[in-house]
């Protein structure tokens, strides 16, 4: 899967820059200091459930003297939020979408300001006998057990991410063995445990939720 590490105070540093950025844009829009309109975050859902903004936002608030009201989506939901000009800045993981947007003229900055990896996990024993191959291989087992797998379904960057391994195993995933939950990455884990399933996660959701006693990265 994909695997890459950014420490905590470069991750604190640039996205204070993205927010600052914007906070300088509204104050040139007009404005006292006391009437000034807080500055929207539209975040990725799994951000929000890793319980990094709990300590991002507080600290960059202290720090500017902004406030900041954050919008926890999916990256398709978010991003969209942002087309309409709904959000100030824009948390996502889903580069194609990202780069559509830029590409509309609606953004003005793109920059990476993390990065975080995908694990597969599933229930311990590993019924399907997926562990030790490649994320497609290891998605083709699961079909072909017809194991049970819980995913998202809401379009956000961890769904569009699936979709593609999905298409890279040539399988056309199908109930009643795959389920679709339209919540959350936290949500999405819950079910998985409870249901003995497969589920593709974010790492740092996986480990912020304690998913890790119930399943196990296969």
């Amino acid at each position: 899967m994909i695997r890459g590490m950014v420490s905590p105070p470069r991750i604190r540093v640039a996205l204070s820059v993205l927010l600052a950025l914007c906070a300088c844009v509204l104050a040139a829009c007009g404005g006292s200091d006391g009437a000034r309109r807080p500055v929207i975050l539209a975040a990725t859902t799994s951000t929000q459930d890793s319980g990094l903004l709990d300590v991002l936002v507080p600290a960059f608030e202290a720090d500017s003297g902004w406030r900041v009201r954050t919008v926890a989506l999916g990256s398709g939901q978010a991003i969209a939020l942002g087309r309409r000009g709904e959000a100030d800045v824009v948390l996502a993981h889903s580069p194609a979408a990202e780069r559509a947007l830029m590409a509309s003229g609606v953004a003005g900055d793109r920059r990476l300001v993390m990065v975080n990896d995908f694990v597969l996990v599933g229930p311990p024993g590993d019924p399907a006998r997926a562990a030790g191959d490649s994320a497609p291989a290891a998605l083709a087992a699961i079909a072909r057990r017809r194991a049970p797998f819980v995913s998202r379904g809401d379009e956000s960057g961890t769904h569009v991410f699936e979709l593609g391994l999905w298409k890279r195993a040539e399988v056309a995933p199908r109930p009643p063995w795959y389920q679709e939950t339209g919540q959350g990455q936290s949500a999405t884990l819950r079910l998985a445990a409870e249901r003995g399933a497969y589920a593709l996660s974010d790492r740092a959701t996986y480990l912020a939720t304690g998913a890790d006693e119930d399943l196990r990265v296969i």
